[in-house]
């Protein structure tokens, strides 16, 4: 590892669709697989549903938790009989305690982001982890209110998640991208042929982001490809 990996922290965000690949066959152990391969320090994960699942298979939300990292805080936005949907962020170092921010707009399915502090090696990191909603003027609510959040950080942010924001010249998209000057727009739907940014990993300062990609290999076990980024938080905000 270079001095520059050395001194770096790795952050993945992924919408899993619930674990199922294009064989509509559930199976979380190929999501873990994938991620591990990565090594990331943090992860944000959107979609993990725990519904429909067997009492002898263990809950999505604490299988992924325990699995990629041990440290994890989930949203349980949709609750069932038979399980719970939402998304979580999972680390490997310990996290200040998590702030759930409600970004729902009107009558719409629910959203929550959420924010905490990740204790790293090279100092405090914010982290914001947020799957947006459908329509527009939802997803536009919704990024006004995640600036919010992070202007009210620390000196380092980064925001991951699923964003919906298919179109190219958004209001959406400038918004976020003025406040986040390191930014991905890796193309990550649908996963076999992607053509749409609708993940994304974005970061304040620019001076942290060295170097973002994804991985084809992910079309195996979801809809959507992951993305995956090194923050140097050595560098000078």
């Amino acid at each position: 590892m270079n001095d520059d990996l050395a001194q770096s922290i790795r952050v993945m965000t992924w919408n899993i669709h619930g674990g199922r690949g294009p064989d509509r066959r559930r199976d979380l152990q190929r999501v873990v697989d994938l991620v591990q391969r990565h090594e990331p320090h943090i992860i944000a994960l959107q979609e993990i549903d725990s519904r429909g699942q067997t009492s002898a298979v263990p809950d999505a939300f604490d299988f992924l938790g325990e699995e990629l990292g041990g440290n994890s805080y989930a949203t349980r936005l949709i609750r069932a009989p038979d399980g719970d949907y939402g998304h979580a962020v999972i680390s490997h170092w310990p996290m200040a305690v998590a702030r759930y921010h409600d970004i729902s707009y009107k009558r719409r399915e629910p959203r929550l982001a959420i924010e905490t502090i990740l204790e790293t090696p090279l100092g405090p990191l914010q982290v914001v982890a947020a799957h947006l909603g459908l329509s527009f003027r939802e997803r536009l609510q919704q990024a006004e209110k995640l600036v919010q959040i992070v202007k009210n950080g620390g000196e380092r942010s980064v925001l991951m998640g699923d964003l919906n924001d298919w179109i190219a010249r958004s209001a959406v998209r400038r918004v976020l991208d003025r406040q986040f000057p390191g930014h991905s727009h890796l193309r990550t739907f649908p996963a076999n042929r992607p053509i749409l940014s609708l993940d994304r990993i974005y970061c304040r300062p620019r001076s942290i982001l060295q170097r973002c990609w994804t991985d084809p290999a992910a079309r195996h076990a979801s809809d959507h490809l992951p993305v995956i980024a090194d923050l140097n938080l050595m560098n000078p905000p």
